[in-house]
């Protein structure tokens, strides 16, 4: 035991500068870090999430139900690819609320986040391909940024809506849960019209139930 404590010691003196040098680096990253989180919370800005946000109108009511959210390196297993799309998700407006990812990069980022909500949803596929009876229900992902009227969060939000729903919008606003969802609805309409003239922004997904 004195042997080990000797030769630590020894060590210890020998490269103390260095020693010292990452106990420094070590507390000055950790305060930034922490610095960066406490900044990230007074400003709501949670560009790190990532959350599927089902949106539907409902007997005449906008509702806005999470499904799932998740870290973004969680979703795209590529941390290039994560601060991409971060830095996308941070250009977007109050009045333009779509990521407008690349067109050669969109599959490949909005099949990331389908391949999340299908593995929630797997179980009614199996229950099709067992032959029982299931409803089935076409909704369409696509990947926004919401910075108008009072969003509480800034985070990176993939809408889940009905095709259907996308294909035939109301034109009259629908009765709101929630005053600050009049935000979601707006985003609504400008989805709306970006299905019709850039659909590569859109990814259709199958949900069975």
């Amino acid at each position: 035991m004195n042997a080990i404590i000797e030769s630590l010691l020894n060590y210890v003196a020998e490269n103390w500068p260095e020693l010292v040098w990452i106990v420094l680096a070590a507390a000055t990253a950790s305060y930034f870090a922490g610095k960066r989180s406490r900044s990230s919370w007074l400003r709501r800005d949670f560009m790190n999430r990532l959350n599927v946000s089902l949106t539907s109108i409902d007997e005449g009511t906008l509702r806005i139900r999470t499904i799932l959210e998740m870290d973004v390196d969680a979703i795209f297993l590529n941390s290039s690819a994560s601060r991409k799309i971060v830095s996308l998700a941070k250009q977007t407006t109050e009045t333009d609320p779509l990521i407008t990812i690349p067109k050669a990069d969109c599959w490949f980022y909005l099949n990331a986040v389908l391949n999340e909500i299908s593995e929630r949803f797997s179980l009614g596929h199996l229950r099709r391909d067992a032959g029982e009876s299931i409803r089935r229900v076409e909704y369409v992902i696509c990947l926004t940024c919401e910075r108008a009227g009072q969003v509480r969060t800034q985070k990176i939000r993939a809408m889940l809506v009905q095709k259907s729903l996308l294909e035939n919008l109301p034109q009259v606003q629908p009765n709101l849960e929630q005053e600050s969802h009049i935000t979601r609805w707006e985003t609504l309409q400008i989805l709306a019209d970006r299905y019709k003239t850039v659909p590569h922004y859109f990814l259709p997904i199958e949900i069975c139930l």
